[in-house]
């Protein structure tokens, strides 16, 4: 899939169908300044994000390479997170709390995933990467409370932050 900008993405999936988009900037290039994400898309996917059930169904919308080392699963298995444990919660809790945003209804990590690929909604990105740099504070908290290097300190909290691209093997 090789895409860049100009290129335009279609969407047909089981929560959005007739949605496109186009590319603005090249893939994983000229982030908003300050958004400096750890993980690409394919790392988190590759390390365990999400019980293994997210963008599952997205598979003509992301570069095929992101698929290919994926811990994907049929249904949530929080044994497929990098850290074991379950993180997650219903989508509709999301809507309830307003964290969907715009035109993403899988939330922050299908943003990313766009942005990633070179999707730029200003006022949304906005929103997402102020909702980002919220996240960073639970780094703070394994500083405070974790032995460098403890992965199996505050695991939940850790698999939360791998889930925003914050650095969590602190």
């Amino acid at each position: 899939m090789g895409l860049g900008p100009g290129d335009t993405i279609r969407v047909e999936d089981r929560m959005q169908s007739g949605y496109a988009y186009v590319l603005e900037a090249p893939i994983g290039q000229d982030f908003a300044a300050g958004f400096c994400p750890h993980y690409t898309p394919a790392e988190m996917l590759a390390m365990g994000v999400f019980e293994g059930k997210y963008i599952n169904d997205c598979r003509g919308e992301f570069p095929s390479a992101w698929y290919e080392g994926a811990r994907l699963r049929e249904a949530p298995d929080p044994s497929v997170n990098f850290f074991g444990v379950k993180s997650r919660q219903p989508l509709s809790v999301w809507r309830q709390k307003g964290w969907i945003v715009g035109p993403d209804p899988r939330g922050w990590f299908q943003w990313y995933c766009r942005y990633f690929l070179g999707r730029r909604l200003p006022e949304t990105d906005v929103r997402q990467i102020q909702r980002w740099r919220a996240f960073a504070r639970h780094t703070g908290q394994l500083r405070a409370n974790c032995m460098a290097g403890d992965l199996s300190c505050r695991p939940r909290q850790r698999q939360g932050l791998l889930q925003w691209s914050h650095d969590a093997m602190i």
